[in-house]
């Protein structure tokens, strides 16, 4: 059987016959001392714990001798100051021999109350196991939810796709841009345009823009729109600037 227990200021874990060595009682050699405050018992798996003491326990000890410790050398010194001390120090020890360890009271560690403090802290965790893993199921559902907008704008992207009219001879990116504000942005609606209207266009916009022949351009965008590129880059060598 051992206990935990304090002793003049210090806590030692001590057996029955054990010699130990305490700061300086003040009990003479050869009589007895009682320590009241035992933190701990135990017994092989017998274990009472205090709170923080245990009420009615003690260890009883008989006092063998009065000594000092062993000298401890305290030097100080202060470098470029000229200063030095050293000083030696030992401790006034008694000695002592534990007896016996009486134990009246305690409460007992028992197996069935730490069951019960350990369901109500499993029952936490699994709780805030399901919260957590609500909140991160939540963010998923809308990140489902979001995906058939997202497939929607897309759709309404691939729907408005435009072409580049600078494959057009005679169609630079000033023009082009001029034509794609006024909403002529695929080779299919500048093939269905007249090229006085394509005039018109290009005058509004700019005055820079109104000396170009678009006279050309609805034929070469209609073969654009079809496909027929090696036709069309034929033409286009025969042109010049988009002029026939």
């Amino acid at each position: 059987m051992y206990a935990i227990v304090e002793m003049a200021g210090q806590q030692f874990k001590v057996a029955k016959d054990q010699k130990v060595y305490v700061h300086r009682l003040q009990t003479e050699e050869g009589k007895k001392v009682t320590f009241g405050n035992v933190l701990l018992t135990g017994d092989g798996s017998d274990i009472t714990i205090g709170a923080p003491a245990i009420d009615g326990a003690s260890v009883e000890a008989k006092v063998v001798r009065h000594l000092r410790g062993d000298k401890v050398i305290v030097f100080k010194k202060k470098r470029r100051k000229g200063y030095q001390k050293k000083n030696g120090h030992r401790q006034s020890l008694t000695e002592i021999v534990i007896e016996s360890i009486v134990l009246k009271g305690g409460k007992k560690a028992d197996k069935q109350t730490e069951a019960k403090d350990e369901k109500p802290v499993a029952k936490k965790e699994a709780a805030e196991k399901t919260v957590v893993t609500a909140e991160k199921a939540a963010p998923v559902k809308k990140e489902a939810a979001s995906k058939p907008k997202a497939e929607k704008s897309t759709a309404k992207k691939s729907s408005s796709k435009k072409d580049d009219l600078k494959k057009i001879e005679g169609i630079g990116p000033k023009t082009a841009e001029a034509l794609v504000s006024a909403d002529v942005n695929t080779f299919a609606k500048l093939a269905k345009m007249d090229p006085e209207k394509i005039k018109e266009i290009l005058t509004e916009a700019s005055s820079n823009l109104a000396h170009l022949d678009p006279g050309t351009w609805p034929t070469q965008a209609q073969m654009a729109a079809d496909g027929k590129w090696d036709e069309l880059q034929k033409w286009q060598d025969e042109l010049d600037g988009g002029k026939k």
